[in-house]
């Protein structure tokens, strides 16, 4: 197969939702139909039952969430999958934003009964900013939901996008019988398909089959035309331009648990995404089959996924060309040759090596400490760089301090590891060393984790006091004299690791107070990568 025909047949999305909307089990099942796995794992079950594939951190596996994205490729219908499973915590959305950078569409996955949640709106705005197609799978119909065209018209007033489902539900709860297809005029019937397989009895029948009535009752074949024929009048017609502008969500109904409408769901969704998109770079756009050339941007790091290893791995997004292992490539940032080693693809924690892999893969890349996120690897003569990665601004900041002094290396070191992925910043007092170590993070739960990471993989114990400040703003003109800065009582001088000068506050007033006491300061709420 040709470079061009193994770029065409490549997808890759993320899968965002609220905590709890089933995306998790959803994602598992997806890879249950690629045969990626034989049984789904229990998100939330008995202490001896499985873990969700896709979570493969020790403390995912105690709490049963995940912290992490994780990366996952399967083939399906003649496509080469890319998934990439995120974080639904909200405390862990940063790593969500990164891992949407990586990708060329989204799935939401919405709860039935509960609607549009707050970090659906937040994940949605992210994928709004960058234009990719949002498609909308609303899950737990087997269980009691709120009215259909009252979720549909919370999704398009809470999130601003016009809405086209591709199928209809049956009722909800006890009362549920299926989707109806209004591409095919057929019904899909539910029965409870066995939880964890893919296996299941799926029959397909006319609305106006007379063997109709032996499935579903008169009342709901009632319901199910008079809202047919009020989506019909209603509903935005399907109209894939701008479901590829990120413009229109097509809508899906079904079960995750249950396994009920996943397997068509797939099937429509590779029929309406496409192949690898172009991306931006400060020499313009570079297209995936125009440019030959190899080209990738890394978009997280993870260190010690394998604990007997002590590893750290650079995921990578190719965005042109074909990668062949162990091959050479210009490090943009570094400002030099770098080889590619040990190329792996991932199942979460599982990892084969590769010895090819084309625009649209994720591949995961040995790194020695040279990498940050953001960077741009590539062969093109023209040593192009993609757009970056913002930081986003943490909202909880804490002083860490060791327990034992005799372990300041590993400290130091368990820590800045932790930070270069990205799951937390580290700052530092200004005008002095790493004595003070200042972490802010985007949600509380993150600290937790840095506490676990430290100890449990590092061998250090730290005691975190929580700080009061909750606006942090870079400085944008570094030649200000940050010495005789004129700043409120409440405010705090602080440097990150690359010696970038930035401020804290405790309450937003003391921002604009601070701009108006020092004339040309400029600040900013994100900061560079």
């Amino acid at each position: 197969m040709s470079r061009i025909d193994e770029i065409k047949k490549r997808r890759t999305f993320a899968i965002i939702s609220h905590p709890d909307a089933g995306k998790t089990t959803l994602t598992e099942k997806f890879l249950l139909y690629g045969g990626a796995i034989n049984q789904a794992g229990s998100v939330k079950g008995k202490a001896t039952a499985k873990h969700a594939v896709s979570d493969w951190m020790d403390i995912e596996k105690e709490r049963g969430i995940s912290v992490t994205s994780s990366v996952l490729q399967f083939e399906y219908g003649g496509c080469c999958i890319n998934i990439l499973d995120t974080p639904g915590h909200q405390d862990f959305s940063e790593d969500t934003y990164r891992t949407l950078m990586a990708a060329d569409s989204a799935v939401m996955v919405i709860d039935a009964s509960k609607g549009v949640e707050a970090q659906t709106r937040k994940l949605f705005k992210v994928c709004a900013m960058r234009h990719i197609p949002v498609f909308t799978f609303i899950n737990k119909m087997d269980r009691e939901a709120r009215d259909i065209f009252d979720l549909l018209d919370e999704i398009e007033k809470e999130l601003g996008i016009p809405t086209c489902p591709v199928n209809w539900p049956i009722g909800s709860g006890k009362q549920f019988a299926g989707v109806y297809d209004r591409k095919s005029q057929k019904i899909d019937l539910f029965e409870d398909t066995m939880k964890g397989t893919k296996m299941g009895t799926m029959k397909e029948i006319a609305l106006d089959d007379p063997e109709i009535s032996n499935y579903v009752t008169d009342e709901a074949r009632e319901v199910l035309e008079e809202e047919i024929e009020l989506l019909d009048g209603a509903s935005a017609e399907f109209d894939q331009e701008l479901v590829d502008a990120g413009e229109l969500s097509p809508v899906f109904f079904g079960s995750a648990l249950m396994n009920f409408g996943v397997e068509n769901f797939l099937n429509y969704f590779l029929k309406m995404t496409s192949s690898p998109l172009p991306r931006t770079s400060d020499q313009g756009t570079i297209d995936p089959i125009e440019e030959k050339d190899f080209s990738a941007f890394v978009f997280k790091i993870q260190a010690n996924m394998n604990k007997a290893h002590r590893d750290r791995i650079a995921f990578m997004r190719i965005c042109s060309g074909e990668f062949e292992a162990g091959m050479d490539a210009f490090h943009v940032q570094g400002d030099k040759k770098v080889r590619l080693s040990q190329p792996q693809q991932m199942m979460a924690s599982e990892r084969k090596m590769i010895d090819k892999a084309y625009a649209g893969d994720i591949i995961g890349i040995f790194d020695p400490g040279i990498f940050s996120i953001g960077d741009t690897i590539t062969t093109s003569p023209k040593k192009f760089a993609y757009e970056g990665i913002p930081t986003f601004a943490p909202e909880h900041f804490a002083r860490v301090r060791q327990v034992n002094t005799m372990k300041r290396k590993q400290f130091i070191k368990g820590i800045n590891e932790i930070a270069q992925e990205g799951a937390i910043q580290i700052f530092q007092e200004f005008n002095t060393g790493m004595e003070e170590v200042i972490v802010g993070v985007v949600g509380t739960l993150q600290f937790d984790v840095l506490n676990y990471r430290l100890q449990h993989e590092y061998n250090v114990e730290i005691r975190l006091e929580k700080l009061p400040y909750e606006y942090i703003r870079w400085i944008e003109n570094t030649e200000i004299d940050l010495e005789n800065l004129r700043g409120t009582s409440d405010m705090k001088k602080i440097k990150d690791l690359k010696g970038r000068p930035l401020l804290l506050f405790i309450n937003s007033w003391s921002v604009g107070m601070t701009l108006e006491r020092n004339e040309g300061l400029v600040l900013s709420e994100f900061g560079k990568a």
